[in-house]
């Protein structure tokens, strides 16, 4: 598989209106070597979990000294616009947060991330982690990024108190149980049933109906080639989708997922498919009477993402780059950050004091469950591909809401940018 300079290209022209100032964590020391690290951690369970990985990184690394690239805002969008503007100007920080898996793609091609094969063989990882994730990972036969976690997309959260008002007192296993449990709550008074956001929320929501529709190996294979957008698998899950967002809020193409968790928690809806991030987030806003299940027919499937680091090709600090992707990649390292963050550790070794009970069962899940990524996340597809996805949603939410359409645009879109990855 072959890649382009797609993303790069596009964000190459941009005008910045705000630079970033880089400092120093901790105390200065005027003879180390510094690291800078470019993240949009800056807040919350994730500023935390940067903490904890900078502590771990100051007592393995001595003479190198780590200095924060945050740019804050837009879930990361803003820090991607200034990245790919310095990496366009050949100024690019020593290592860089990234979705692991096809995001890095653009990179890759353009020779601005280096490959990590050597690294992943001396730490152990190949071993560390799922064979299912070093294949996700593993372009051309290389590896490029190493995950400091995993989250999981295809979860569903509930209010339960709203749903044992409407008679709902059992989990749904399957799509058309969960439709019915839909039309239950809405009879019971609840309007929007089901809380959704624009158009990345409702890409999350489709893939996990391709996944129940298609099974893992088949949904895996839509971002490859080896499965066709143009089966009636795929028109009878877009359909299946279409029934959903019918029990969704109309005003979500106005909302994120933040103000779509708040129809949950102020009990106007009665579940939201959203990534276990949405677990630290209900407890940091005082909701702790949630519940949550696997979407409908997933069964044993673990849709993933992972926040990943890279080393840059010019890298000022190589060497001190190396030691601060392997304070990632080591147990140590990713018990530390994923207690803070609220994620799970990529590594299937990594001690689990501290954790939460969710990150106790997803940590066996991660374990034992089939992984597929997700191009909701940037691991299963690259960003401008995802990009054209979710054009295709908005348009069909807020424009025609015909599904015949929105397969023409998915299908259309996957044609383009596999036969582009393939030239």
């Amino acid at each position: 598989m072959r890649y382009t300079r797609r993303a790069l290209a596009a964000f190459a022209g941009l005008v910045l209106l705000t630079t970033v100032a880089a400092c120093g964590s901790g105390d200065e020391d005027s003879g180390a070597a510094k690291v800078e690290v470019f993240t949009w951690w800056a807040e919350g369970g994730e500023k935390a979990g940067l903490d904890a990985l900078v502590s771990r990184f100051t007592a393995e690394c001595p003479g190198q000294q780590f200095t924060d690239g945050v740019v804050a805002g837009g879930a990361g969008i803003n820090a991607k616009q200034v990245l790919t503007a310095r990496l366009a100007q050949n100024d690019p920080p020593d290592t860089f947060q990234v979705h692991a898996g096809a995001e890095l793609t653009d990179f890759i091609d353009a020779g601005k991330v280096q490959d990590l094969t050597t690294e992943y063989d001396a730490w152990g990882l190949r071993q560390a982690l799922p064979e299912g994730l070093v294949d996700d990972l593993t372009v051309n036969g290389e590896i490029y990024s190493v995950p400091a976690n995993v989250h999981r997309a295809n979860v569903v959260w509930t209010n339960p108190q709203v749903l044992s008002d409407a008679g709902i007192n059992t989990t749904p296993t399957t799509l058309p149980a969960f439709l019915r449990d839909l039309e239950k709550l809405r009879k019971s008074g609840i309007e929007s049933p089901l809380a959704l956001g624009r158009d990345w929320t409702q890409l999350m929501l489709l893939e996990a109906v391709l996944i129940t529709k298609l099974g893992a190996d088949k949904f895996s294979g839509l971002f490859t080639g080896e499965t066709s957008w143009n089966s009636t698998a795929v028109s009878a899950a877009i359909n299946d989708f279409d029934k959903l967002v019918d029990y969704s809020n109309t005003d979500r193409d106005a909302l994120d997922w933040p103000d779509a968790e708040r129809l949950l928690i102020d009990g106007k809806a009665g579940y939201q498919l959203m990534g276990d991030w949405e677990a630290a987030d209900l407890e940091a806003k005082g909701f702790k009477a949630y519940d949550h299940f696997t979407f409908p027919g997933n069964g044993k499937v673990f849709q993933w993402l992972a926040d990943s680091f890279v080393l840059s090709t010019g890298a000022p600090n190589p060497e001190g780059t190396r030691c601060w992707l392997g304070t990632v990649a080591s147990a140590a390292g990713q018990q530390a950050f994923n207690v803070a963050k609220g994620s799970i550790p990529a590594r299937t070794d990594t001690p689990t004091e501290g954790f939460s009970g969710y990150q106790l069962d997803a940590v066996e899940d991660w374990k034992t469950a089939t992984p597929v990524p997700s191009c909701a996340h940037g691991s299963a597809c690259s960003q401008a591909w995802q990009n054209a996805v979710n054009s295709a949603l908005s348009a069909y939410s807020t424009k025609h809401r015909s599904v015949t359409a929105l397969h023409k645009a998915l299908a259309a879109a996957a044609k383009q940018f596999i036969k582009q990855d393939q030239n």
